[in-house]
């Protein structure tokens, strides 16, 4: 039974006004709520958003979150979804934005970031095994392209697009094999289609200001593929590196802000675009990077839909969805290193983690602002 849209408004609102932990997690928590709890969606249609949104460039939670709306109601589906579980977190982070040029640095936020990143692996760690289990089956070559994917992007800390392909052109060789003629790249070109469609520090920003923002922002909405671990590298080689809008300091700062707050990781281009030029740098920041996600699912995915039915599509997004989940999987590896570092952060990952085990009926947040709370505590005794 599907949605009406404002009951379709009123979840990815509140899955972006209090989904914490990053792409990992709000994957989980998309399943979970659509697919488990309210059955909006199948299972099937799920496992294609995913493979979808690890296909086509673009911030995963956020692509994901918007295809599910189109599954639901179509284009005016994919508005309000994408609308309503980007907002929640736009507003947030623009008003901490505000605060930072206002006040200064926000040296409390690292101490609760401390205790955060450590809580938030506990709950990406939970989200990423429920995702193994739901996506793989017993299938023993999906288990070898997601041990493959896992691996490589732990080790490279990088989605790899090609990688991604790679795996789906290898499941549809084994798994439905070309027959006669037709040649086997003629399916991957037509498979390609889908990746083809392809006042702030320092005052208000002025309009060439806001117009390299969003065209910088727009670039990293297009060619930087899936989660937030992804997206980061290449805003800091464009940020400080290139542009030098922030230093080294303010740009950990923007991504620490990201990384506390619900909603998708990257929603940390508004705190750029608001340090840079201001509301008005934030907004064309953010729609920088969600405009070409909304527009390539618009677009992209009726086509995705028909194109699917065939048996060696099928067979593609198998592999494909079989290499996003090793990508998730090594993901929260690679931001496990990064957050669970001393005995503090693992005693709260291993907290947080029975607690979500043994006390379900508890929100995450919760144990989020717990997490925050102890972190604050523990660097104010360090």
């Amino acid at each position: 039974m599907r949605p009406t849209r404002s009951e379709l408004v009123l979840l990815f609102a509140h899955l972006g006004t209090t989904g914490f932990g990053g792409p990992i997690a709000l994957v989980g928590y998309m399943e979970r709520e659509l697919v488990e709890q309210r059955q909006w969606v199948t299972p099937q249609e799920f496992r294609d958003g995913l493979a979808f949104s690890q296909l086509a460039p673009g911030p995963l939670a956020a692509q994901l979150a918007i295809y599910l709306g189109w599954v639901c109601h179509g284009v005016r589906g994919a508005t309000i979804t994408g609308l309503a579980f980007v907002g929640p977190s736009f507003v947030m982070v623009v008003v901490l934005a505000a605060m930072y040029a206002r006040f200064g640095g926000i040296a409390w936020l690292q101490g609760a970031f401390y205790g955060v990143g450590a809580s938030v692996i506990a709950i990406i760690a939970r989200s990423a095994i429920k995702l193994t289990r739901t996506t793989l089956g017993r299938d023993g070559l999906m288990w070898a392209l997601f041990a493959v994917c896992a691996a490589v992007t732990a080790w490279r800390e990088a989605e790899l697009v090609w990688l991604f392909v790679l795996c789906g052109v290898i499941a549809m060789v084994v798994k439905a094999p070309p027959r006669r003629s037709k040649s086997l790249a003629s399916y991957v070109g037509g498979l390609s289609d889908l990746t083809q469609l392809t006042s702030g520090l320092h005052g208000a920003g002025s309009v060439p200001e806001v117009a390299a923002l969003f065209l910088f922002f727009a670039s990293a909405g297009l060619f930087v593929f899936g989660s937030g671990l992804a997206i980061v590298p290449f805003l800091y080689d464009g940020v400080v590196r290139q542009h030098r809008w922030l230093t080294d300091r303010q740009f950990l700062d923007a991504v620490a802000v990201a990384l506390i707050t619900p909603g998708p990781v990257v929603i940390t281009v508004a705190f750029i675009g608001y340090l840079v030029g201001g509301f008005a740098g934030a907004t064309a920041a953010a729609l920088g990077v969600f405009a070409p996600v909304y527009a390539i699912t618009v677009v992209a995915a009726p086509r995705y839909e028909r194109l699917k039915a065939d048996r060696r599509v099928r067979a593609f997004v198998d592999g494909v969805t079989a290499a996003a989940t090793g990508a998730i999987a090594g993901a929260a590896i690679v931001l496990g290193r990064r957050s669970i570092v001393d005995g503090p952060t693992i005693a709260i990952a291993i907290a947080t983690l029975v607690l979500l085990t043994r006390v379900r009926r508890i929100p995450e947040p919760i144990w989020i602002l717990a997490a925050g709370v102890v972190g604050v505590a523990a660097k104010g005794v360090s």
